[in-house]
């Protein structure tokens, strides 16, 4: 509840936990991303307004709940999904592997390779 207070004394709305790392390492693959944001809880909130304080029960009922409804939106969106548009996704390493393609040693071409696929070339 902290550290959810001093998010909202920041003027703060929402507080996404999980997508920095996740949009990280897509961008690092080269792998389009998309967020589908749904809420576990309201935590400080609704304090004072007859809401029930934050618990794990809660949050977890609510999980479930969301899963649900990620599947539902996950399910409608890759049947009504257009053909993909173009984008730079996929190209989003380039360049950044400064290191020449012969003092990269072949056990760590091999390991990257879905990543860097096309790059090194």
């Amino acid at each position: 509840r902290a550290e959810s207070q001093l998010y909202r004394s920041w003027g703060v709305s929402v507080i996404g936990m999980t997508n920095l790392a996740e949009a990280r390492l897509a961008r690092e693959a080269g792998m389009c991303y998309a967020t589908i944001a749904l809420v576990t809880d309201y935590d400080c909130w609704h304090s004072g307004q007859g809401m029930e304080t934050v618990s794990v029960e809660m949050v977890m009922e609510n999980v479930a709940k969301n899963i649900e409804t990620a599947e539902k939106i996950i399910k409608n969106t890759i049947t009504n999904l257009p053909p993909a548009a173009p984008c730079g996704c996929h190209e989003a390493l380039k360049g950044a592997i400064m290191t020449p393609r012969e003092a990269i040693p072949r056990e760590t071409i091999a390991k990257l390779g879905p990543i860097i696929e096309g790059i090194l070339e």
